[in-house]
């Protein structure tokens, strides 16, 4: 699964009552979408949607469906395909999975063989996605139904559309919080560490499960840290114009607070180097662990291995800001390879499986990018509550990259797991840092980093 960065692409998604009433995730209304095609070629400006009811039967050719998802490529998959040619019966559907995704389509895009439908590739640069891609339709057009297309957008061109919506922070056991008697939902650091400790003084379950050993899973935290600054301006706006970005009190002192305090209260697991990133999400899924940080793709990994999935729960990371607010980002963007010898058959696929197949919800494990879609059913807790899901805002003009730029510069790694790791190591016992000095070594770099990157030296 893509493990990504919450981004700024995606329109304002506000969980209130009503908002996303009246409408189904099964609505197809990509047919008004685009306009009509202007033909087979890359050079087109808009590729016509798939049409419906009798012109659908008209649709023929055989398609390859090139995915990341080798877990279920071979069962639910073939589900959709057999759903699909319910509507399309002239369209042989063929699918192919790769376990390293990124990777693997680079050394398959360096050919015209990479399949009729495909995730386009972070690797990618933006500007170049119309050599690779065929052009799905005018973003005028086709933001009037989806959400989150900015990303894989080209001279107002969109050339791909959203599997599904992210939303980062804590999955949950509910049996455990109920064995626990956690009757509510920790909102703030204290009352999400009183949980914790209830978890291990009156379950066997492990409270909080760090899967330090994987490494990439403790990037996850850093998805939380608009919330616990508890607006969408602080992660491209606000760390930017601070030195203090890990002093007491600012957000990201906050954020990692609750990992060292957890650790060095006994409250994960016994021996943080041996964990295991595939059986966690068993643990998880049955009673044995309590709370994992992740981001909603994970959701459907860890339902799909429960006895009861409706004992999995989504809440947001803890925060001591007067709002609630859940960042959104978009995973990987749908596209149409240039050289598909059945573009209109592969673009039957991508509508279909947008706004018909129930991926973004349920295997996605998000929201579906389809606009007015009904919300998963694990969100729907939060209707009419003041927990609002909304996208980052985007960086000042000028000021484009530089939270990368500083975080490189400064060689602190936002989105690596190393400092993660020393604070841990140093919560267990295992170093002599305080939880202070990781902080001051960590806002030291910054500080100087921030200096050069801000003055363009």
């Amino acid at each position: 699964m893509k493990k990504t960065k919450a981004v700024t692409s995606l329109a304002a998604l506000t969980l209130m009552a009503g908002l996303f009433a009246g409408c189904s995730s099964n609505n197809n209304n990509a047919g008004n979408a685009t306009a009509t095609n202007a033909g087979n070629t890359g050079t087109n400006t808009e590729a016509a949607a798939a049409p419906e009811g009798d012109a659908a039967k008209d649709i023929k050719g055989e398609i390859t469906v090139i995915t990341q998802r080798t877990d279920i490529v071979d069962t639910v998959f073939k589900d959709f395909a057999a759903k699909f040619n319910e509507k399309y019966p002239d369209v042989k559907v063929n699918f192919e999975a790769l376990s390293n995704y990124e990777d693997q389509i680079k050394i398959r895009m360096s050919t015209s063989d990479y399949g009729d439908v495909l995730l386009l590739p972070t690797s990618v640069a933006i500007k170049d996605l119309p050599d690779f891609f065929e052009p799905l339709g005018k973003m005028s057009d086709l933001e009037k139904q989806y959400t989150g297309l900015e990303e894989r957008a080209v001279d107002g061109i969109a050339y791909g559309i959203p599997t599904t919506v992210n939303y980062s922070g804590i999955i949950y056991n509910k049996q455990v919080f109920k064995d626990a008697g956690i009757t509510k939902i920790p909102r703030t650091f204290d009352e999400f560490n009183a949980a914790l400790k209830s978890i291990k003084d009156k379950t066997d379950a492990i409270p909080l499960y760090t899967n330090y050993a994987a490494g990439w899973t403790l990037t996850q935290w850093e998805s939380d840290l608009a919330t616990v600054a508890g607006n969408r301006d602080y992660v491209n706006i606000g760390q930017v114009a601070s030195d203090d970005n890990f002093v007491k009190g600012q957000p990201h002192y906050d954020l990692y607070k609750v990992m060292y305090d957890a650790a060095k209260n006994g409250l994960i697991e016994e021996d943080p180097t041996t964990t295991d990133w595939e059986s966690s999400k068993s643990d998880l899924a049955n009673g044995k662990i309590g709370t994992m940080m992740l981001g909603s793709w994970a959701i459907g990994q860890i339902k799909g291995v429960a006895a009861n999935p409706d004992d999995i729960g989504f809440m947001p990371f803890p925060t001591n800001a007067e709002k609630v607010f859940v960042p959104l980002s978009d995973d990987y963007t749908l596209g149409i390879s240039i050289h598909s010898k059945n573009k209109e058959a592969a673009r039957a696929w991508v509508d279909w499986f947008i706004n018909e197949s129930g991926y973004p919800t349920n295997e996605g494990g998000g929201m579906s990018p389809v606009k007015g879609a009904e919300l998963p059913e694990i969100l729907k807790q939060f209707e009419g509550t003041d927990v609002t899901f909304d996208t980052l805002t985007p960086a000042k003009a000028g000021e484009e990259g530089w939270v990368d730029a500083i975080d490189k510069q400064a060689e602190i790694g936002l989105w690596q797991p190393d400092f993660k790791k020393v604070i841990i190591e140093a919560a267990i016992g295992n170093r002599k840092d305080s939880y202070d000095d990781i902080m001051k070594d960590l806002n030291d770099k910054w500080k100087e980093a921030r200096a050069k990157i801000t003055s363009g030296k």
